[in-house]
């Protein structure tokens, strides 16, 4: 453990050090570039993919890849091509990487039982990436010296690489978004941010309150993966309530606008 602070001080010389504020004025510090954490969630999405069976159901294909399009559209940095990918589990879950990748579980589609509905949780994950909170999750990590110590047990091992030791410290892999979950308040920043993004892409934000009673009803007493660390239902239901009179004008103004409804055949 003397390799530590040694390892540490490397890592913030490689990566740099930036204090910066979320979209909703929140401080953060993020020690990645975005070219790094683009590379870790591509990294992650590609194992993801060969871990989960992916759907070849071109209906619901179609249809999930309408919703997240339409939502991906009134991004500041719509030019980006986003990868989004149906996975047959019946997990309730959902997830947005860094690089744009989106991964949407069947199991969710039994929840969310409408187009309004996906939009919510496809809206609220996009919103991690646009606030870049697995940069700065992944960076808490770093910082509170759990990807460095994984980096002083590979070094130990023997046979490492200094770019195979300084992946294992960058937490490549699951861990950007997946395993390493979200706070709560980065939480409640995806849902107000989320909100507003579906509203712009045409979607009725007054469904994402009823998009969480479904979620809280899930599965009895326990919730589901996606909730894991979530807010508690009232409070987030009672925060999407406030921001309906902010978010409805924007819904009403995109109806104008909107060419394309997103449906599935049934």
């Amino acid at each position: 453990m003397k390799l530590l602070p040694v390892l540490f001080v490397s890592a913030l010389a490689l990566t740099g050090c930036a204090a910066t504020e979320s979209p909703t004025g929140r401080n953060q510090i993020l020690l990645f570039s975005s070219q790094e954490i683009d590379q870790m969630g591509a990294s992650s999405f590609e194992q993801i993919k060969k871990q989960e069976k992916v759907s070849q159901d071109a209906n619901l294909n179609r249809y999930v890849d309408c919703v997240a399009n339409r939502i991906t559209s009134v991004l500041p940095t719509s030019n980006l091509p986003w990868d989004v990918v149906v996975f047959e589990s019946p997990q309730v879950n959902a997830f947005a990487l860094p690089g744009g990748h989106i991964g949407v579980y069947t199991g969710l589609l039994k929840v969310a039982e409408n187009e309004d509905q996906l939009a919510t949780v496809i809206g609220h994950e996009v919103a991690h990436v646009l606030a870049n909170h697995s940069n700065e999750q992944v960076s808490r990590s770093q910082m509170t010296g759990v990807g460095m110590q994984l980096a002083d047990v590979a070094l130990g091992a023997g046979g490492v690489s200094n770019k195979d030791l300084y992946m294992a410290a960058l937490g490549l892999g699951t861990q950007v978004g997946f395993i390493l979950p979200y706070g709560r308040e980065q939480e409640s920043e995806a849902d107000v941010m989320g909100v507003e993004l579906m509203a712009r892409a045409g979607f009725d934000p007054s469904q994402s309150m009823v998009l969480w009673q479904n979620m809280a009803k899930q599965g009895g007493g326990q919730s589901p993966e996606l909730l894991s660390t979530h807010p508690s239902h009232d409070h987030r239901i009672d925060d999407l309530s406030n921001m309906q009179a902010q978010v409805v004008p924007l819904y009403k103004a995109s109806q104008a606008q909107l060419k394309q409804a997103c449906r599935i055949d049934k």
